[in-house]
């Protein structure tokens, strides 16, 4: 289950990473990058959104969606 966003843990976010589901393998790494980007930028309205307890803050999770892609613009 994905978390809502959290004011108080994103200011404690020291990694970020993004999980891509298996429809999207034949993207690029540029296109990845791309969209990684966005998302990371404005994580709040990331629709599959999670974090990541670990020793020195939190790591920040999203899981790319096709809703996702619609709201930035996708590819």
């Amino acid at each position: 289950m994905a978390n809502a966003f959290d004011p108080y843990r994103e200011a404690l976010v020291v990694e970020t990473h993004t999980v891509w589901p298996a429809a999207f393998e034949d993207w690029t790494a540029a296109d990845k990058s791309r969209v990684e980007g966005l998302l990371h930028a404005s994580p709040g309205e990331a629709v599959d959104l999670d974090y990541v307890r670990q020793h020195t803050g939190f790591a920040r999770v999203i899981t790319v969606t096709e809703a996702d892609l619609e709201r930035i613009g996708g590819r």
